[in-house]
C-alpha cells in the first residue's frame, strides 16, 4: 500500500449501536485516505436481509453472532475482528424521578410502577428485543408490562431512547451505547448481571467486497489501540 493508493467508496452496513462510535471515526478515516463510506445504519435483523437480497455491501460492522452466521455462509471472510462489546442498560427521561433498578426485584418494581416502558420492535430485527421480553418473564410480570410497552422501530430514527426523551415511554431498555446518544435522556443503571445480555460487536469484510483493501484499512482504523477511550465514553468497551 502506497501513498496512491486509489480512493475507494465502501459500502458499510453498520448497527445502529455503533453509530456514535463510527460518527467519531470514519470522517478522519475518510480524510485521512481519500475513501468515501456510505454508511447503512440498521439492525442486523434489518441490514442482512438487504444483503442477501443483492445490496453492495464490502464490510458489516455489526454483532459477532451475525457475522460468524454470514462467515459460516461463505458471505464474509474469516476470521471476525471483536470491536467493542456492551450491555443493556435502563433509562428514564432527563430530570426525571430515577427509580432504583439494581436487583431484578427493585427493576420488577419499578417496570411495574411506570406507566409506559419501552423497547426495540422485535419485527425490526432487534437483538435486544426477544430478550426484554424474556426478562419480563423471568421477573413474571410479563402479563402487566406487556399491555404498556411502546416499541421503537429500531435504526438511527427508531431509537428507544426517542421514546424516552419525548415522554412517550416513561423507562426505556435498550443498549446502552444506544440510550447513551440522546442527551434527552439519563441512563439509571443496566440490566442486573443474572437478567443481562452483553452482545459483542465485530468487523467483517464480506466476499463479495468490491473495495476489500479499503474495507480491512477501515477495520484497522477502528481497532487501532488510540480508539479505546471513544469506545469507552460511548458506552462500549473494547476487547
Amino acid at each position: 500500500m502506497t501513498g496512491a493508493t486509489q480512493a475507494a467508496e465502501i459500502n458499510a452496513f453498520i448497527s445502529t449501536a455503533l453509530k456514535t462510535v463510527t460518527d467519531e471515526l470514519l470522517p478522519p478515516f475518510e480524510r485521512a485516505n481519500g475513501h468515501t463510506i456510505r454508511a447503512t445504519y440498521a439492525p442486523s435483523g434489518a441490514l442482512i436481509p438487504r444483503f442477501d437480497g443483492g445490496e453492495p455491501v464490502d464490510i458489516f460492522l455489526t454483532d459477532s453472532a451475525a457475522i460468524d452466521t454470514l462467515i459460516k455462509h461463505g458471505k464474509v471472510v474469516a476470521p471476525r475482528v471483536d470491536l467493542a462489546r456492551t450491555g443493556i442498560g435502563i433509562a428514564v427521561r432527563k430530570g426525571a424521578p430515577k427509580p432504583d433498578v439494581s436487583t431484578p426485584e427493585a427493576l420488577k418494581r419499578a417496570l411495574l410502577a411506570a406507566k409506559t416502558v419501552g423497547h426495540a420492535a422485535p419485527s425490526g430485527g432487534s437483538i435486544t428485543a426477544a430478550h426484554i421480553q424474556a426478562v419480563f418473564q423471568r421477573l413474571g410480570i410479563a402479563s402487566q408490562v406487556t399491555p404498556k410497552v411502546k416499541l421503537a422501530a429500531g435504526g438511527p430514527n427508531g431509537r428507544v431512547s426517542v421514546l424516552v426523551s419525548t415522554g412517550e415511554a416513561e423507562i426505556g431498555l435498550q443498549q446502552v451505547s444506544e440510550l447513551m446518544s440522546n442527551p434527552g435522556v439519563e441512563v439509571i443503571g443496566m440490566l442486573p448481571a443474572e437478567l443481562q445480555q452483553i452482545t459483542i460487536y465485530s468487523a467483517g469484510v464480506t466476499t463479495s467486497a468490491r473495495e476489500a483493501e479499503a474495507a480491512k484499512a477501515l477495520i484497522n482504523a477502528l481497532t487501532a489501540p488510540s480508539t479505546a477511550p471513544i469506545y469507552k465514553i460511548k458506552g462500549l468497551d473494547p476487547p
